[in-house]
């Protein structure tokens, strides 16, 4: 076994690797950016190096650095957990050629998978089924239209050498192919270096099953039963779980043979996952094999009762695989939630910001948290914006499903917008408690996963109210000075009973309260309606009485501003003050950078005439793509920014008028 080994990645899944190698007892070398000085995974790991700036082009996929760093510290092999370079050929051949070994596949077996077209051709010859389409090596626009039109729509463009959601469109019709392939294959270059892309037949009612595959250097294999990834945004899976509902035991056995197959055909070595689309007729159909451990591996450790990081160092190591296939047996339920930095009301844009604010659920044999921040973190606009894993485990899917439940409910978050709300109410949704699975399930059940805010206005009015009042009054971080004569809130006056006013500003509307203190809490009143209210603040958590009607909620305040969070719900408001707000100046929204972000793509001028639903800028972040598109037939009078600039949210990109016979 290793004595040390390099992390070549960074966040949870370096702070996962680090949590098994640390219990075998191999000591850890972490990388890290600039942006990620003080981040988790380096004050976790036994030694630490900088590569470089934030931007992962001049850090995390600096192969030729990290070899360095891995010689120059005398670590025995390396760890590239996923993303980044944990499928490039390039770096494993690296690893090899510098007698480090890579704690994955051989790269030979990297470049067989990491083609999606050749993963195909080798597929077909192993007589796994294939989705209808195209993965040929001429990729001219004009071919690529053609096939497309030979495979019907709609169609999936997908990047030859992708993951993870980037490089991936879903085409309608003919009308929309040039756009969509334009944008998908700038996107892949970027992401990955290459823009070449594969057609596949879009199936209307898939679930996409995935098979947990590992081999040993000794040539033999097993699969780890399979994980159900059906529920996407964007391509991207939200909401993992094993085993797949509804699979029968003749359909795992033989999406698991196939895996395994699949793997020995390339020699592979290590952990893989080959992943299937599930049609509703029970037949399935090779989608791509990822050469590396998956996002979601946990709940394939929970039901297995095995360390798949510590099956890779064995492996990685020469040992033969610790199970055979009859020794592998499964128990119970087990789901993973990606609690991500993001907007879902808002197409589910990445969020940045930083995390003022953070309360996991308490950990247990049901309850797991994976994650590489801790409370005060930054989330950058150069990483993926995924916070933690959150994984629940029981008896079976039901009980299992109900633990996800509250444990997003427990899962507090502020400063920064995140999908905990969605999340709980997905996992609340009947059709998902159904298993009714497949992966346009978020947008066939829109409307019950967004639901309109369960908390009622005028309660949590008065309960910010009094969080206000009471972490004034116990001189908690973020209120007042309790010793200031200002601050007191007694209503006694000479003669007379004073209230005191408060004007709390939520959203766009500002409600005016009066607050008169009594003996045993407070009388309120509120947009002419009047509540006897007591409360009492410990900490975060705030116990309160309305009208009789007693319920706790947590807070966390940062000088006049005030979130409320309970159960995925969030409320915010703040103190108004004489300097709130100005008059809004921005440019019609649509027009303005919906996150922070680059410019990849600026495709109108000055003077250019355009119709409603014309893509004018193209702006990237966190690797994804998002189209900024005309929301009115007009002319562009303005560009403010050009390809290559960031831009910050709600910044002004372009200027349209709307009137064509007047700027003309």
């Amino acid at each position: 076994m290793f004595s040390k080994i390099l992390i070549a990645n960074r966040g949870e899944i370096a702070c996962r690797v680090i949590k098994t190698a640390h219990r075998l007892g191999i000591r850890c070398v972490a990388v890290y950016s600039e942006a990620d000085a003080n981040a988790r995974h380096v004050a976790m790991a036994d030694e630490a190096f900088l590569l470089g700036p934030a931007p992962s082009s001049e850090s995390y996929l600096r192969a030729d650095r990290i070899i360095e760093i891995a010689i120059a510290c005398g670590a025995e092999a390396i760890h590239p957990g996923y993303g980044f370079l944990s499928e490039n050929t390039g770096f494993a051949q690296a690893c090899e050629d510098n007698g480090i070994a890579f704690i994955g596949p051989p790269a030979s077996a990297i470049a067989a998978m990491g083609s999606k077209s050749a993963a195909k051709a080798i597929m077909q010859d192993a007589g796994v089924p294939l989705v209808p389409g195209y993965h040929g090596d001429d990729q001219t626009p004009a071919v690529l239209k053609r096939e497309a039109e030979k495979c019907g729509f709609p169609l999936l463009l997908k990047a030859v050498a992708g993951g993870g959601g980037k490089g991936m469109r879903v085409v309608e019709a003919l009308s929309e192919f040039d756009e969509a392939l334009a944008s998908a294959c700038r996107e892949a270059k970027n992401a990955f270096g290459n823009p070449d892309m594969l057609i596949e037949r879009y199936l209307t009612q898939p679930r996409h099953v995935e098979i947990q595959v590992f081999c040993d250097s000794q040539g033999n294999g097993v699969y780890l039963a399979e994980r159900d990834c059906s529920v996407q945004r964007r391509h991207q899976k939200v909401i993992e779980e094993a085993p797949a509902p509804g699979l029968s035991d003749a359909t795992r056995k033989a999406m698991g043979e196939a895996a395994v197959l699949a793997a020995k055909a390339i020699d592979y070595v290590g952990a893989g996952t080959v992943e299937f689309l599930y049609d509703v007729d029970g037949s399935f159909f090779f989608m791509e094999m990822n050469t590396r451990l998956q996002v979601e591996h946990p709940v394939t450790e929970m039901i297995t009762g095995q360390d798949l990081v510590q099956w890779q160092l064995l492996i990685a190591a020469g040992e033969p695989l610790p199970l055979q296939q009859h020794e592998i047996s499964i128990n119970g339920h087990a789901f993973e939630a990606r609690i991500y930095a993001e907007d879902p009301d808002n197409d589910f844009l990445p969020a940045t910001g930083r995390l003022d604010y953070l309360r996991t659920p308490t950990e247990s044999d049901h309850v797991r948290v994976d994650t590489g921040v801790i409370e005060g973190d930054e989330v950058s606009v150069y990483y993926d914006p995924m916070i933690a894993k959150l994984i629940v485990w029981d008896d079976n899917r039901e009980r299992a499903l109900a633990r996800l439940a509250k444990a997003l409910g427990d899962y507090r978050i502020g400063g920064i917008k995140t999908n905990v709300r969605f999340l709980r109410n997905l996992a609340l949704a009947a059709p998902f408690k159904a298993a009714d699975l497949d992966t346009g399930f978020i947008d066939k059940h829109h409307t019950l996963l967004f639901p309109p805010a369960k908390l009622d206005t005028a309660e949590c009015l008065l309960m910010a109210a009094c969080f206000f009042l009471q972490s004034d009054k116990a001189g908690l971080p973020g209120g007042n000075d309790p010793y200031s004569p200002f601050g007191r809130q007694t209503g006694w006056r000479l003669n007379s009973s004073f209230a005191r006013p408060m004007q709390l500003v939520q959203g766009e509307k500002q409600h005016d309260l009066r607050i008169l203190e009594q003996d045993q809490g407070y009388d309120i009143s509120l947009d002419g309606a009047r509540y006897n209210v007591s409360a009492t603040l410990n900490g975060d958590t705030l116990d309160v009485i309305i009208n009789g009607h007693r319920r706790t909620v947590f807070g966390h305040r940062n000088g006049p501003r005030l979130t409320l969070l309970d159960q995925g719900e969030q409320f915010s408001c703040q103190l108004h003050v004489e300097t709130f707000g100005e008059a809004d100046h921005q440019g019609d929204a649509s027009l303005t950078a919906p996150m922070n972000g680059a410019v990849v793509a600026v495709l109108v001028e000055p003077g250019q005439a355009v119709s409603k639903g014309d893509t004018l800028v193209v702006m990237e972040a966190m690797k994804m793509e998002h189209s900024i598109r005309a929301p009115r037939d007009g002319v562009v009078s303005a560009v403010y920014f050009a390809e290559g600039e960031l831009v910050s949210d709600g910044a002004e990109l372009v200027a349209l008028d709307a009137n064509i016979e007047e700027a003309s």
